[in-house]
């Protein structure tokens, strides 16, 4: 096996066991990016120099007997997450050559934990959408076929594991932009609930919905980084103050006592054959370690996609206000007047999708209209919500697809938005309640397409995700297939 194939936790048992250095693995990334990432393309930016530099520094501490959770571990991190020093582009024009001069607190997070950060990944522009083909440099193609989306917004990141150029990533989830990805590229995703990950140095696309996360290739990869990232950060006003368990411990063998949730209305007209039946599948492995199968009803489901479309361009056109080429980013230099470069500077720097998000965002606050729209999906999501607390309450655990159907062709939905905002319908939810959610891989259709099974609970509690996570994983006991590229 090559050290690019290694998941996180064999990857540091041969580091502690001194069968492999930091500096052996990461350069083993680093090659498999430059073999593949052509192809591929989930990179915007490779820090090579620097990478080596911190995997020398992590073969120092271990050394010395030091070094963190993570210590001389590869990743790869969203670029919409501010690294100091390194650009930061949000994958958009207007951030071309933006460099933040601090750390996100995840990033600082991993940093003391020892990981190497390999570069930035691609993303949809600003993390709006859900293909990331709205990337401005370069889009990211799905590994598993060729011509395929990768899922957005967190495309890079998913792809940058899927095809084993590092181990795990760091992305951000809004409105399913870990999940979605995740399940497309046959990885596992996981959202964490809101304010249990700080937000600081996360370029905000909805303030009230973002939440970052890791990708990774297996479940117990997923809970050592989150053991990582998790916490109380005071530079985050909405990170919650709430003990962090050992999210490790919670990986252990059989679901007896839990309860699990098939939510009548995510198994609607729509979803696709193939994608029933591998949850359908995954279901009875969950029943045969020993959880309780039960339907429950979220009535309120079918509002989720017009709240969400509401809400988040609302909280965009807010967020994006800041980019005026006053301060930083692309500023036009051709206006004559102060108004001239507030317009052309926005119009040359966003890109079609995230004017759109601008624009509906901007109609719906807009004097005469804010109670008719905003102020209306604010209510529904209340209710949204509550339908949440109440199904918690007879279950532990709910179990669905991630999208209602498998990756589809580049450029398919170009010209239709609106079926690219439909196809997040099964995830959105869990952003307007705030709750956590993951995706397992759960099987490959006959064309060979990775389908993921989505893992919703309560508020903090991720140790239930990871712990049924971990026995749906166990039981499918899935082949490890091997990409073509």
């Amino acid at each position: 096996m090559n050290p690019y194939e290694l998941t996180i936790s064999q990857a540091l048992k041969k580091m502690d066991t001194g069968e492999l250095s930091a500096v052996e693995l990461t350069q083993s990334c680093l090659d498999r990016i430059d073999a593949v990432d052509k192809d591929v393309r989930a990179f915007i930016s490779v820090d090579r120099q620097g990478a080596l530099f911190q995997a020398e520094n992590a073969d120092r501490q271990r050394k010395a007997g030091q070094g963190g959770r993570l210590c001389g571990i590869p990743l790869s991190v969203k670029d919409l997450l501010s690294t100091k020093g390194c650009r930061t582009t949000c994958g958009s024009k207007i951030l071309e050559n933006y460099i933040p001069p601090y750390d996100a607190t995840v990033v600082q997070k991993i940093k003391e934990a020892g990981a190497v950060i390999l570069g930035k990944t691609t993303m949809d522009e600003f993390a709006m959408g859900s293909t990331s083909e709205s990337c401005a440099f370069g889009v990211p193609r799905n590994p598993w076929k060729k011509g395929y989306v990768a899922g957005g917004s967190s495309g890079g990141s998913a792809v940058s594991v899927a095809s084993c150029e590092c181990p795990g990533s760091l992305g951000s989830d809004t409105g399913g932009s870990i999940r979605q990805p995740a399940s497309l590229c046959g990885i596992v995703g996981m959202k964490p609930t809101y304010g249990r990950v700080s937000r600081y140095g996360l370029t905000a696309f909805a303030s009230s919905l973002d939440q970052v996360g890791p990708l990774c290739r297996t479940v117990e990869d997923c809970a050592l980084m989150m053991n990582v990232i998790c916490g109380y950060d005071e530079m985050d006003s909405t990170s919650v103050k709430q003990d962090v368990p050992a999210f490790s411990l919670s990986l252990t063998e059989g679901l007896e006592g839990l309860t699990v949730g098939v939510p009548l209305e995510y198994f609607t007209e729509g979803l696709d054959v193939e994608v029933q039946n591998i949850i359908r599948n995954s279901i009875e492995v969950l029943r045969k370690k020993g959880a309780r199968i039960v339907d429950v009803s979220l009535p309120h489901t079918e509002y989720c996609v017009a709240v969400y479309y509401l809400i988040a361009p609302s909280e965009a056109s807010s967020n994006l206000a800041r980019y005026d080429g006053v301060l930083y980013g692309y500023r036009d230099m051709e206006a004559d007047t102060l108004l001239d470069m507030y317009k052309q500077t926005r119009s040359k720097g966003f890109g079609a999708e995230v004017k759109r998000r601008i624009l509906i965002g901007t109609y719906a606050l807009s004097s005469g209209y804010y109670d008719a729209y905003y102020k209306k999906a604010s209510q529904v999501r209340t209710l949204i919500l509550n339908d949440f607390k109440t199904t918690f309450q007879s279950c532990d655990v709910l179990i669905s697809p991630v999208t209602p159907t498998p990756a589809w062709k580049m450029g398919e939905n170009t010209e239709d938005p609106l079926a690219v905002y439909l196809s997040d319908i099964l995830t959105i939810s869990a952003n307007l309640a705030g709750i956590p959610g993951m995706s397992v891989p759960g099987g490959f259709t006959t064309e060979g397409l990775p389908v993921g099974v989505q893992l919703q609970a309560a508020h903090f509690q991720e140790e239930k995700l990871l712990k049924t996570g971990f026995n749906l994983e166990q039981g499918l006991g899935l082949e490890q297939r091997k990409l073509d590229i």
